[in-house]
């Protein structure tokens, strides 16, 4: 019987826990062949299988409330809850999101994406339910990554005081994207290792030579409801001293001993919170050993697990590190931060190199923030390396200790614009927008490798608070036409006469290409790499358009806000007041699909444009 066969979830509640085992192995089997197609989030999924096939058996969704924090490990939930045969359309356009999503499922509590916020949302859901006289369970999924973050914090100091129950599942996988670090990292280490964890697996073996777990393995789940008595050891640690009761470390890879705890969480008065401990790419070696390789990955063969395709270059992330290496050996008040990023903003090789000037703060954006503004009073130079989705949660931050005090940390923002099938939370297409209205910060968009070096160099002379945002994928290599320095403003990279582009970043090549189909129907279009935008060089955009009726400006980033808002305050002011036409991501969240596919759904591609400026001329 093939998973799509299944009657998920309801199925899960007449199988016996050596059924549910075997439906584990499937269920493993199922993702390999489905993630090597579309790509995804593998090593977190292959993680929680058990898991997430306990709770389908011990609760009853979506009636039940089952929420995952961040939520790229939903992918086994998703199938567990009728939609198998959407897989072929995993993280594509139209098809099926690579995270919970409200409106694809009523089993998918809330559009998840971000981390830390599962417990907040628990609660509020549960306080909801108290007040209306409703009764359900509400169990939140957080990863001891999440709880590095500090809204995690603060909901548990607001749940644990709480009369409203809810059931709180860590799930200890010692990772986020890369190793994870703080406090609450050695104090899981230490549950981890206490005596009740041995104890608990002495019971269960002690169990098993009595044939008692044999025969629970053919039971059927609503017999270990009516009476088979949980094995959870109370533990010591500062969930209690918060509020709730804590029990564990459970091995998060054994169906029969998470179907006790979860049934034993239920029959609890009070908040209860579950540490399960599991191993990312759980099933698969080759995983196991490289769970950072595999947490987001593209199609991949499926027998030697190798990438199907594999970039022609390097990528912005690396032209980043290598830079801020080299910056780094000469100049000690350089320091990075990162906030769980190392891997994935290009810095593992800084941070085996030269571990004493890099500082991973764990997924803990507002502190990143915070703590660059202690380094850079006490006289440092901090360059915060961050994707451009998770910066936003720091906003505050940014305004009231970084640019209030004009301090000279420089932020470089990575994933920045359309990231393409992570889809509407990981999409970084706000910072423009967002960072430009922050007085006495300097706003940079790289549109080559060699620019990216430069304007890290002009940061750092600069001694203020600078942004510089780059794409995903491979960065554009410079290949000498356009070498004029940063300080001298915008750059003209063609001249033409009725029509003008004005771009940033990535879109300067696509305003290129732009014109050179335009140059085919005999129209000569000036185009003009704006570099900043802000300051704006306005004089230098201004002789550049020259007499240009028409005006296009260009940016991988909402239209509100960003490059083409300044330029048009900016000619609102002069004399002369062309046509301007804004394009850019539209006000609203962008679906998940390829890059190069949403760039022609939403008018952003080269033929796209150029069209736009024969109908406008």
């Amino acid at each position: 019987m093939s998973i799509s066969e299944y009657n998920f979830p309801e199925d899960l509640k007449k199988m016996t826990a050596w059924e549910l085992t075997l439906l584990c192995d499937e269920i493993r089997d199922f993702l390999l062949e489905n993630v090597s197609k579309t790509g995804g989030h593998l090593a977190s999924n292959l993680g929680v299988v058990e898991l997430t096939t306990a709770l389908h058996a011990v609760f009853d969704s979506p009636t039940d409330r089952i929420l995952w924090d961040v939520g790229h490990q939903s992918y086994v939930h998703k199938i567990l809850t009728g939609r198998a045969d959407d897989f072929s359309g995993l993280r594509q356009y139209g098809g099926l999101s690579g995270f919970p999503k409200r409106s694809e499922s009523p089993h998918d509590v809330y559009d998840a994406g971000h981390s830390s916020d599962s417990i907040s949302i628990g609660l509020g859901i549960a306080e909801a339910r108290d007040r209306q006289g409703e009764d359900f369970n509400v169990v939140t999924v957080i990863g001891d990554g999440a709880l590095t973050g500090g809204v995690a914090y603060e909901a548990l100091n607001n749940a644990g005081a709480s009369k409203s129950k809810m059931i709180i599942i860590i799930n200890d996988n010692q990772m986020s994207i890369s190793s994870n670090v703080g406090g609450m990292t050695q104090h899981l280490t230490r549950l981890r290792m206490s005596p009740g964890y041995n104890s608990l697996k002495d019971r269960v073996r002690a169990m098993s030579s009595k044939n008692v777990l044999s025969n629970l393995l053919y039971r059927g789940l609503g017999k270990i409801r009516d009476g088979i008595k949980t094995t959870l050891i109370k533990g010591n640690s500062v969930f209690d001293n918060l509020g709730f009761k804590s029990y564990g470390p459970f091995n998060g890879h054994d169906i029969v001993e998470l179907i006790e705890a979860f049934e034993g969480a239920k029959r609890i008065d009070g908040s209860v919170v579950l540490h399960v401990v599991t191993k990312k790419g759980k099933g698969v070696e080759v995983i196991e050993n490289m769970p950072e390789k595999f947490h987001g990955i593209g199609p991949f063969n499926l027998k030697t697990f190798e990438p199907l395709s594999k970039p022609d270059g390097k990528s912005w992330s690396d032209v980043f590190s290598n830079k801020l290496m080299e910056m780094a050996l000469r100049d000690d008040r350089i320091t990075a931060i990162c906030p769980a990023m190392v891997s994935g903003t290009g810095l593992s090789e800084m941070f085996a190199e030269m571990p004493d000037r890099i500082v991973d703060v764990g997924i803990a954006e507002q502190h990143a923030v915070s703590y660059a503004t202690g380094l850079a009073l006490g006289g440092m130079r901090p360059f915060i390396s961050v994707y451009s989705t998770f910066l936003q949660r720091a906003y505050d931050e940014i305004v009231t200790n970084v640019c209030l005090q004009n301090l000279p940390v420089v932020f470089c923002i990575d994933r920045a614009g359309n990231v393409g099938q992570d889809g509407e939370t990981h999409n970084g297409q706000f910072d423009l927008s967002y960072l430009s209205h922050m007085p006495n910060m300097t706003v940079m968009v790289p549109y080559d490798d060699r620019e990216l070096r430069d304007m890290m160099e002009y940061a750092l002379q600069l001694g203020t608070p600078c942004a510089i945002r780059y794409p995903r994928g491979t960065a554009i290599e410079s290949d000498g036409r356009f070498s004029t320095p940063i300080t001298t403003g915008c750059e003209v990279l063609r001249k033409g006469t009725k029509s003008a582009i004005i771009a940033v970043g990535k879109y300067v090549d696509n305003a290129l290409r732009a014109a050179e189909i335009l140059q085919r129907a005999r129209i000569e279009t000036t185009v003009i790499n704006a570099r900043f935008v802000k300051p704006l060089d306005e004089q230098g955009l201004r002789r550049a358009c020259g007499q240009a009726s028409v005006i296009i400006t260009l940016e991988d980033n909402v239209v509100s806000g960003g490059l083409g808002a300044a330029v048009n305050a900016s000619f609102v002011k002069g004399i002369r007041r062309p046509r301007i036409i804004n394009l850019g991501w539209p006000d609203e969240f962008i679906r998940c699909g390829k890059t190069e596919m949403l760039e022609e759904v939403y008018g952003l591609d080269p033929l796209s444009i150029a069209n736009r400026i024969k109908y406008e001329l």
